[in-house]
């Protein structure tokens, strides 16, 4: 089984970086408690995190092409572990979202190399099979860390869900350097960083205007500028890779419909699925008492069928073609959020089940696909570039689904409150986001406490069915923009000096 050493490398880095995009949801009413944080540093916490592996990807990938996938993956590795380490003795909000946005960083460069390692270590079937397993570890990593952070959070405390990153980063170490072998593009040249910091500086801005958004006013002048600034960052970007000698993303990629609309869907796939769990696990702890491990089990239901499903995808469905399988998905994902906006006032976990499994099959189905077909898209020496392109689209259609959809549910929250004539209520509303929905009950007065908590569950409920409607709409929008797009065979250019340490390059299948 030693062939299989390099998959199990690689997945055990890819599970650790993708489990810390989630795990930390379930723990969020813990750390605002012990942090002292709002609403806003919440999403910060996740935000910083997704933005920073969604910012960097795709400079870690030209850095990995040209310096050595395995060694950008170690370095990737040991940062991470490090970073883990201080966001576990983080003391107070502002610390810990620094250190969240330094892991991040390790995230990015392990994750720029994943699918490049796993291009070159194998061929055929095998290559099938090795992204079948990896996608099944992706699909069940993302829905998996609430279950594991529920676990650490209530047995231990929540800065474990940190300090459980340690022992892994030490045996993907070991295991890296026993079995994975170097690969590298001699041609790619050095760090585009002025593409970098225009990219980082665009993404940043959007997303920190539409977290910011309800609370400045979106028709401030504040707003308005962050708005601005990510426009012209952007089109700095474009212009920056567009001319540059080393570029880190080749826009001529963008050209071939099949590989942009793979990358749609893998924006929208992550901002329809995983960007609403952190405000369903406020709802079940804050609102319905559930402790952190019962909030987790509550998904359990996406991570056991994004599992099974991208492993029997993996297998069966190799050679399908990748329009219908990313198409599929994608509209299961919306199904499944749809699903979960029949939420009421008087609803409880089970409510969210059918919802959940309908995306999780659908996340199982995309995941595997999604990757197969952006390598496919690409001749072997830009598989780093692929790699690195669609995993930034991930993360940042996470980090940005994060943040719409926090303004959405804030929303929701708000307009229920008004409409039952409460006092305050968007510091009330800021309160019931930050998690504190028990304590604002608790310390109600005994002939208001009925009404104030029947209040409370409905403004929930609203907020929650305005996010799950806006989910569902990504979704089926990505199946659509897939569909569309998807659906000519693509023939990459053919390889040339790509250093594998196999005589000849593997052959890369192609688009249909």
């Amino acid at each position: 089984m030693r062939k299989w050493l390099p998959l199990t490398a690689v997945s055990l880095g890819a599970f650790m970086l993708l489990v810390d995009v989630t795990i930390v949801t379930v723990a969020l009413p813990d750390m605002a408690q012990g942090l002292h944080s709002d609403f806003t540093d919440l999403q910060w916490v996740l935000d910083a995190y997704a933005l920073a592996l969604a910012a960097l990807l795709l400079g870690a990938g030209s850095l990995a092409d040209r310096f050595g996938r395995r060694r950008l993956y170690l370095g990737g590795l040991v940062l991470f572990a490090a970073a883990s380490l201080a966001c576990g003795l983080a003391g107070t909000a502002g610390e810990l979202i620094a250190f969240r946005a330094v892991q991040g960083v390790g995230g990015a460069a392990m994750f720029a190399t994943t699918m490049a390692l796993l291009n070159t270590s194998y061929q055929g079937r095998e290559r099938g099979i090795a992204f079948g397993v990896w996608g099944a570890v992706n699909g069940a990593a993302a829905a998996f860390g609430p279950i594991l952070g529920g676990l650490l959070t209530e047995q231990l405390g929540w800065r474990w869900i940190f300090f459980i990153n340690l022992p892994v980063c030490v045996l993907a170490v070991a295991v890296t350097l026993r079995a994975v072998r170097e690969s590298r593009n001699p041609q790619a040249r050095g760090l585009d960083l002025p593409g970098l910091v225009s990219f980082t500086v665009a993404a940043g801005a959007l997303t920190y205007a539409l977290i910011r958004g309800a609370a400045d006013g979106w028709g401030s002048t504040a707003t308005l500028a962050r708005f601005a600034l990510s426009a012209v960052a952007l089109l700095v970007f474009v212009l920056v890779q567009a001319r540059g000698r080393a570029p880190m993303f080749d826009l001529a990629l963008l050209r071939n419909p099949g590989f942009t609309g793979v990358l749609l869907g893998g924006l929208l796939l992550s901002g329809a699925a995983f960007s609403y769990l952190v405000y369903s696990s406020l709802w079940l702890q804050s609102v319905r008492g559930l402790g952190p491990v019962a909030a987790g089990l509550g998904l359990v239901p996406m991570s056991a069928a994004a599992f099974v499903t991208s492993a029997v995808a993996g297998r069966r469905l190799h050679g399908a073609p990748p329009r219908l399988t990313i198409g599929t998905g994608l509209a299961l994902i919306g199904a499944g959020a749809l699903l979960q906006a029949l939420i009421g006032a008087g609803s409880s976990w089970p409510v969210l089940v059918p919802g959940l499994l309908v995306t999780g099959v659908g996340v199982g189905l995309a995941t595997p696909a999604m990757a197969a077909a952006a390598m496919a898209a690409v001749p072997p020496q830009r598989s780093g570039m692929a790699g690195g392109a669609l995993n930034t689209a991930r993360q940042l259609g996470n980090a940005l689904g994060i943040a719409v959809l926090g303004a959405v549910f804030q929303a929701g929250v708000v307009h229920r409150l008004r409409a039952g004539a409460v006092a305050g209520p968007q510091a009330l509303a800021d309160a019931l986001t930050a998690g504190r929905a028990g304590q604002l009950l608790g310390r109600a007065a005994p002939d208001e406490r009925g009404a104030l908590s029947a209040l409370v569950h409905a403004a929930f409920a609203a907020g929650l069915r305005d996010t799950f409607l806006v989910s569902g709409g990504l979704g089926l929008l990505g199946a659509v923009l897939v569909l569309l797009l998807v659906g000519r065979p693509v023939e990459p250019a053919p390889a040339v000096g790509f250093e594998t340490g196999c005589t000849e390059p593997a052959a890369t299948p192609t688009l249909r």
